[in-house]
C-alpha cells in the first residue's frame, strides 16, 4: 500500500489545464503532428499517434484539427514543423525536472524555460544533468473505485513491473516502455480501461518536499506546465497537488 495517490495528483492538474481549454487542444494537436512525422500517419501501426488520437479524442479536440494535424505530421499538408526538445534541472529542494517541449521555435522555448527556473527558485542544467535519475515507463492509473483483484491478474500477466495501491484506494501500475501498448489492449480487451495512460520519465527516487520548497515547486512546475511549448513535465519531487 502506497501513501501518495498519483491519480488524484494527475486528476488535479488535468482540472486545472481543462480550465485552458485553447491551451490543451494546441498541445494535443502538436503531439498528433509529432507523433505522425516519427511514425506514419497510421494510428494502426503507429502506437503513439494511436495514443495521441485518443487523447485527443477524448479532450474534445475537432476532428478536422485532429486529421490535418496528421496530415500535416505525415506531409500530406504543408504547414509548421515542430521539433521536440528536452530542458533538464533542479527546483526548490533540489528536486529533479525534466520539461519535454514541442516546439518551432527553440530559442523560445529556451527562453521561456530558463525564466521558469529562474523565477521560481530552480536552476536550469545541461543535457543530461537529471535524465539519469529517470526511466522511461509506461503508466496506468485507476481511481478508488476500480476492480483491484482483476487489474492485477491482467497486468501482471502482460507486462506489469509493479503495482501499487494508494491509501485512497486508486491503483498505479508501471511497465517498461516497450510493453506499454501491449498492457494497454489487454487491460482494455478485459473491460479494464485505465481512467489515464501515458508513457512518463519515472524517477528513481522521489525527494518528498515540504513547507517553503514545496510551495515553491507547486510553482514553478505550474509556470512550466502553463508555457505554451510544454509538452510534458517530470519531476522527483513528491507533492500532493490538493494541498
Amino acid at each position: 500500500m502506497a501513501g501518495h495517490s498519483k491519480w488524484a495528483n494527475i486528476r488535479h492538474r488535468k482540472e486545472r489545464m481543462d480550465s485552458r481549454r485553447g491551451k490543451v487542444f494546441a498541445r494535443l494537436i502538436k503531439e498528433a503532428s509529432v507523433a505522425a512525422r516519427m511514425g506514419g500517419g497510421d494510428p494502426d501501426s503507429n502506437p503513439r499517434l494511436r495514443l495521441a488520437i485518443e487523447k485527443a479524442r477524448a479532450a474534445n479536440v475537432p476532428n478536422d484539427n485532429l486529421e490535418r494535424a496528421v496530415k500535416r505530421g505525415s506531409g500530406q499538408l504543408e504547414g509548421v514543423e515542430y521539433a521536440e526538445v528536452r530542458y533538464e534541472g533542479y527546483g526548490p529542494g533540489g528536486a529533479a525536472v525534466i520539461v519535454d517541449c514541442l516546439t518551432d521555435n527553440k530559442n523560445r522555448s529556451l527562453s521561456d524555460v530558463r525564466h521558469a527556473f529562474n523565477k521560481h527558485g530552480g536552476n536550469l542544467g545541461a543535457n543530461g544533468s537529471v535524465s539519469y535519475l529517470f526511466s522511461r515507463c509506461g503508466q496506468f492509473l485507476y481511481a478508488p473505485d476500480a476492480d483491484e483483484t482483476a487489474i492485477m491478474d491482467i497486468a501482471v500477466d502482460n507486462g506489469a513491473q509493479d503495482i501499487q495501491t494508494a491509501e485512497d484506494g486508486s491503483i498505479e501500475i508501471i511497465c517498461d516502455a516497450v510493453d506499454f501498448t501491449t498492457l494497454l489492449d489487454s487491460l482494455r480487451a478485459a473491460d479494464l480501461p485505465p481512467a489515464e495512460a501515458d508513457i512518463i520519465m519515472r524517477p528513481a527516487n522521489e525527494m518528498v518536499l515540504e513547507d517553503k520548497d514545496a510551495d515553491r515547486m507547486r510553482k514553478l512546475l505550474m509556470a512550466l506546465e502553463d508555457l505554451d511549448d510544454t509538452h510534458q513535465v517530470h519531476t522527483s519531487a513528491a507533492l500532493d497537488d490538493d494541498e
